[in-house]
């Protein structure tokens, strides 16, 4: 698969986006970082959630960076696999609870 349109090149590019925008490029990245420091959860905590939420929204870029921040932060195979399906879990459980939308506008409609 040598040609896929995720370069893996591209991540550390990341910090590029402020090039165009710096102002609000700035406000992201202080944002950014203030956001996974030590605080009411561990770093190790953060990231792992970061790990989960990048599997559930499918972000390759996201999915390299805390697959590794996870790893340095302490975290072992069974920890991220678990937030993995925790993710997994609550994508799919969203998914089905809009069948209750469906159910109702079903009724409505069939009525």
């Amino acid at each position: 698969m040598e040609n896929n349109y995720y370069n893996p090149a591209d991540l550390p590019k990341f910090g590029s986006i402020t090039d165009l925008q710096p102002e609000m490029g700035k406000k992201f990245f202080s944002y950014y970082g203030e956001v996974f420091k030590e605080g009411a959860l561990t770093e190790r905590e953060k990231s792992l959630i970061a790990l989960a939420v990048a599997h559930a929204v499918q972000c390759p870029y996201c999915i390299d960076a805390y697959t590794t921040d996870s790893l340095e932060k302490g975290a072992d195979e069974n920890q991220m696999m678990e937030a993995i399906h925790v993710a997994a879990a609550i994508k799919g459980g969203a998914t089905l609870v809009h069948g209750v939308q469906m159910m109702n506008k079903l009724k409505e409609v069939s009525m």
